[in-house]
């Protein structure tokens, strides 16, 4: 078992709740362990040769001289039979997954990693065809008519398609997106004409999706940088009628009369005022209010909202397309600021706006033009200031991310910084 032995080190938990681990390798010639949850489910070792993977030089003249695309070094993945005799000599689908997650974030400078499945896997060919066709990996990019790459073991696994959750929903159970979210995400919600109109906006826009149940988790991630789970549920009220309130709205109500939420927000009042606020928003089919937590512990909310039917819609530049997203938030517990924490929380924002629609294209959005913390925040996260304009209340900035961008970079890393960061609470 890989908690008994103290050369085991913890690199993630998955959003199942499964833990990781890796035995690192004594030297070159060894292969390293993957355990989860103390069972060991596969081996991988480093190969004496690396690969770039090449596309839009082949069939030019450069095909053979390309110094520009970077080279990986080259994995082998092992059964766990290789490294523990009488261990079983497949590894799941979902398994695989898991490593590849480790992969991805010990790894996670590599736009690709290059790596061969070792035929003593006895479902090696069900691994590729996995990894292929769910879009994990590919093989070299080839010519029309060439078909000298199937000849070929290597595969590259795809940092960005991997953050699309690629290889998730549909074939096991361990993805971010939880519950309601890995449903739609599985079958994004068909196309059908529906009309919002309110004192600040009318426009047609698609029907949104049905709400997930109160209380019910829709993403789940582990941020190894931060040590801790990072969790987002739908806002629960408890049952209507009922005197008892509920953890999230009784914490709701707290944070906004605290100064450092009310000068960004502005919502201080008695507890009645913020149980029809967040109602408002229930009922709102545009808006998805959530809480976010670290290892079950409350820390935040954010408001998740369609542009098309949001007030800001009339200042997108050229318009709001259909599938645009946009978002407020707040850090209403102190000790969990932090440049790490806010990285880490600000992503998985992006994250669940992007997994759980492909149609899904920007997010944009629009904090106040003297908010310094949440304009260096979001342009830390990869997005970039588009313009500037003038609500009838506030001056903002319109800040922008582009879904190829966002999954392109290396974004979900959260790189280790120092020091704490600004208070964090705004309507973006």
């Amino acid at each position: 078992m890989a908690s008994n032995n103290s050369s085991w080190r913890r690199i993630l938990v998955l959003p199942d709740g499964a833990r990781v681990d890796i035995q690192d390798a004594v030297d070159a010639s060894q292969p390293t362990k993957v355990a989860i949850d103390g069972t060991v489910v596969c081996a991988y070792r480093t190969l004496p040769r690396s690969l770039a993977l090449v596309v839009s030089a082949i069939g030019t003249p450069y095909e053979n001289s390309v110094d520009h695309v970077p080279k990986f070094p080259l994995l082998e993945i092992l059964p766990p039979s290789e490294v523990q005799p009488g261990a079983p000599t497949g590894i799941s689908i979902a398994d695989l997954w898991g490593v590849l997650n480790v992969l991805h974030t010990l790894y996670h400078a590599q736009e690709n990693i290059p790596v061969i499945l070792s035929p003593t896997i006895t479902n090696a060919s069900a691994l590729e065809t996995y990894l292929l066709h769910s879009g994990l990996a590919r093989k070299r990019h080839t010519l029309p008519g060439d078909t000298s790459s199937a000849r070929e073991p290597e595969l590259f696994l795809i940092r960005e398609t991997f953050w699309q959750g690629a290889g998730t929903v549909n074939f096991h159970t361990r993805g971010w997106l939880r519950g309601h979210a890995a449903l739609l995400a599985g079958a994004p919600f068909p196309y059908v004409q529906s009309f919002t109109r309110t004192p600040l906006v009318i426009t047609a826009h698609p029907l949104r999706p049905p709400k997930p149940r109160p209380g019910e988790v829709i993403y789940r991630k582990f941020f190894p940088n931060v040590g801790q789970m990072l969790e987002f549920a739908y806002v629960d009220l408890g049952n209507d009628g009922d005197d008892e309130v509920s953890e999230h709205l009784a914490t709701f109500h707290r944070w906004h009369n605290s100064d450092h939420v009310n000068r960004g927000w502005g919502e201080r009042g008695p507890i009645e005022k913020h149980r029809a606020y967040l109602r408002e928003l229930i009922a709102d089919p545009c808006v998805l209010p959530l809480m976010m937590s670290w290892d079950g512990e409350l820390m935040g909310y954010t408001e998740l909202v369609y542009i098309k039917e949001n007030h800001v819609s009339a200042y997108v530049p050229n318009g709001a397309w259909d599938y645009d997203r946009g978002l407020h938030i707040l850090v209403g517990e102190e000790k969990f600021r932090g440049s790490n924490r806010s990285k880490a929380w600000f992503s998985a924002i992006h994250h669940i706006l992007f997994l759980s629609d492909p149609r899904t294209m920007r997010v944009i959005g629009e904090p106040k033009a003297k908010n310094q913390a949440v304009i260096d925040l979001s342009v830390a996260v990869h997005m970039n200031v588009n313009t500037i304009f003038d609500f009838p209340y506030k001056r903002s900035v319109m800040t922008w991310l582009p879904r190829e961008r966002w999954f392109k970079y290396d974004v979900l890393a959260c790189p280790d910084e120092a020091g704490p960061s600004p208070v964090i609470a705004a309507k973006l």
